[in-house]
């Protein structure tokens, strides 16, 4: 039985990067919910399929580079087509690059790349929300969430490239956008998550390494490396206008009390005997 708590049922959801840990759990949460919802993805399928077997009626996948502006473009008329105008968009996709690299030694191909695909994508698909919303004069249930990241606030050593655009998409994007939304849409609303590590594929070789995880781990009260489902539960908050109606501009950290980051290694202090 379909809980209405949240109001989300029927609601039309389109969630970026859907194949990966995030966009899994976060595409299941609001289903399970009624909603219908578009599944993006960029390389393949595979991991959607359960949900699509699951959710036959109200689910749709739908591939597009995101940094491919007519693909965008495509692929948005292609799910309004397919189950209507889009009322909640869901920023999900992103790359990490996993090699570390200090800023004095990254070259411009790595700089760009992630940049093209986390900012200038985001930046695509929110262009083509907001221009559907004017389209199909979309008034109710009205939301964005970006999933951002700790690295937005803290940094990231070896990762200047990612924690740009997290920091971009949850200072200037975000904060300019929840402003221009209530001009289409006096209720829309636009926020953020920003988790710090998640179990999910994309970083789970570095979680293997136990000096990596206890400095993750280090500065963390709840000692614990977030799940896709702890993220997908605050998006669905987020994105649900009777749960979180009047919060607008906010970044929601997901990351089990972070503190900060540990940069120098532990050591044993002197004896002061």
């Amino acid at each position: 039985m379909v809980s209405d708590f949240l109001n989300l049922a029927g609601v039309h959801v389109f969630v970026t990067g859907a194949s990966g840990g995030v966009g899994i759990a976060t595409s299941r949460a609001f289903l399970e919910q009624g909603a219908k919802v578009t599944l993006h993805y960029n390389r393949s399928d595979t991991t959607l399929q359960p949900l699509v077997t699951e959710y036959p009626n109200t689910s749709y996948t739908i591939h597009a580079r995101v940094d491919d502006e007519k693909e965008i473009t495509k692929a948005f008329e292609e799910a309004v087509a397919k189950l209507g105008p889009i009322q909640v968009l869901i920023v999900n996709h992103g790359i990490w690059p996993a090699e570390n690299v200090a800023i004095k030694d990254m070259d411009l191909e790595r700089w760009n790349l992630t940049l093209s695909v986390n900012l200038t994508g985001s930046f695509l698909v929110i262009r083509e929300y907001m221009q559907q919303l004017v389209r199909y004069k979309v008034t109710e249930n009205v939301a964005v969430v970006l999933v951002g990241s700790v690295t937005g606030k803290l940094g990231q050593g070896n990762h200047a490239d990612y924690a740009t655009t997290k920091a971009a998409m949850e200072g200037g994007l975000m904060m300019s956008l929840k402003n221009e939304i209530v001009q289409i849409c006096p209720h829309g609303r636009v926020n953020t998550v920003a988790p710090g590590f998640i179990r999910t594929a994309m970083v789970a070789e570095a979680l293997s390494d136990p000096e990596f995880l206890q400095r993750a781990l280090a500065t963390t009260p709840l000692n614990k490396i977030s799940e896709p489902e702890d993220v997908a539960s605050s998006i669905l908050f987020l994105a649900s206008e009777r749960a979180s109606g009047n919060i607008t501009g906010h970044v929601l950290d997901v990351n089990g009390g972070l503190q900060g980051r540990v940069v120098n290694p532990v050591t044993v202090l002197p004896s002061q005997n």
